[in-house]
């Protein structure tokens, strides 16, 4: 075995796709991606050749400019992109949730508008639920829309927007209780608009202020923001799917499919941690041989290898079973449960096998050691992924008394 983590069964043009991600990887984003995270520097170069490369289209429809490609084939190219630097699967993966809700839940109209263009990446998509008090409590969202006329009024405050300031289209969940009785469930008075905007900070359109970057432990060069409401006024063709109480489901629909490209971003940065653990095991010498002939470093390396490939496997199930047009819910929250909690596990005993130098900002593993922790938190916690698990547990094994 060459490598960890090979899929079978798959095509020639997802061999190629994968290919060509792989090489670009190793030549555009690796070399770079240390010395730009220390500076939390945007990389705008990597990003443009994303773009020629046809990625930011991967899962948009053929008709609409994209190419078409299955939820396997992204999570396979998030694997690799993380693998060289995980900010940069963070840039695709927002903008990838927006174009899949537009192409699930948009109309007509929406489609034809939106996906073409972001098919092109010249739009970049975000998307937002959280808001400062909210947690993973999403039913407590109080950001709020108020219909007036032919357009929507929404005052609130949103937060933790990847890509919130260079996108330029966000998809925002907040309550509308037009059309919705006191009394109504949370969850069936809650709405999704799409809000266009000029990149940048500031006020980056009327009623709409993006404050500015939010300083990070890791995952750098990625903006992460706020995204302030106050008498924000959207057309009411611009709610997604045209129709008002549809916003929670819409948005968890986009979850569902994060859920497994953050599995994706575990695994690659896993991945990673593996190859540069072996890497250095096998030049570090103590007591007169390489640490990697010492028993202790391989069984961290065999328990590291295991992980690796674990994660890998559940994560390729759960996007096939959303492919195949099935429930994935319990088998996406599996993923990302056991892919980000491997992926911190992998990580830091491939900084303990780098001892002391795994602590200096020259080796790459310090800055994977850092960007970990974010998997464990983005598309829900781990305490969340076993509450979902749990439930579709009893679902399925429901007694028979």
């Amino acid at each position: 075995m060459a490598r960890l983590a090979q899929t079978a069964g798959l095509t020639d043009i997802q061999q190629e796709i994968l290919s060509t991600v792989r090489d670009f990887v190793d030549k555009e984003i690796i070399p770079v991606a240390t010395e730009l995270e220390h500076r939390d520097e945007y990389p705008q170069a990597i990003v443009d050749g994303l773009k020629e490369l046809g990625l930011f289209g991967l899962m948009i429809p053929e008709e609409y400019g994209g190419l078409g490609e299955s939820l396997l084939t992204y999570a396979l190219c998030v694997e690799e992109i993380a693998r060289g630097w995980m900010s940069v699967s963070g840039i695709i993966n927002t903008h990838f949730i927006v174009a899949y809700m537009l192409k699930q839940h948009g109309t007509q109209e929406q489609k034809d508008h939106f996906l073409p263009r972001m098919a092109a990446g010249d739009i970049r998509g975000a998307f937002s639920m959280s808001e400062p008090a909210l947690g993973s409590d999403v039913s407590a969202i109080t950001s709020k829309a108020v219909k007036d006329g032919d357009e929507y009024v929404l005052n609130g405050q949103k937060m933790w927007l990847t890509n919130g300031g260079t996108s330029s289209l966000v998809a925002v969940l907040v309550r509308s209780d037009e059309g919705h009785p006191e009394g109504t469930a949370p969850h069936k008075s809650m709405t999704t608009f799409l809000v266009e905007k000029e990149p940048g900070f500031g006020e980056v359109r009327p009623g709409l202020t993006i404050p500015g970057k939010i300083d990070k432990m890791g995952y750098k060069g990625v903006d992460t923001t706020e995204l302030i409401m106050d008498g924000l006024r959207i057309p009411a063709n611009r709610v997604l799917g045209g129709e008002t109480g549809r916003g929670f489901y819409q948005m968890m629909d986009g979850v569902e499919v994060g859920r497994v490209n953050v599995a994706a971003r575990g695994c690659g940065v896993a991945q990673r941690a593996f190859e540069l653990g072996v890497s250095y095991a096998q030049q570090r010498h103590t007591f007169g041989k390489p640490i990697a002939q010492h028993q202790a470093i391989q069984f961290k390396l065999a328990e590291m290898a295991t992980k690796v490939e674990a994660a890998h496997a559940m994560m390729v199930n759960a996007a096939r079973k959303k492919d195949s047009g099935e429930r994935n819910d319990l088998e996406a929250g599996m993923a990302k449960y056991l892919a980000s909690e491997y992926c911190k596990e992998v990580v830091e005993d491939a900084f303990r096998i780098h001892g002391g130098y795994g602590f200096s900002k020259e080796y790459e593993i310090e800055r994977l050691y850092r960007e970990a922790p974010m998997l464990l938190i983005g598309e829900g916690t781990a305490e969340i992924q076993k509450m979902i698990i749990g439930r579709r547990l009893l679902e399925e094994y429901r007694f028979q008394g």
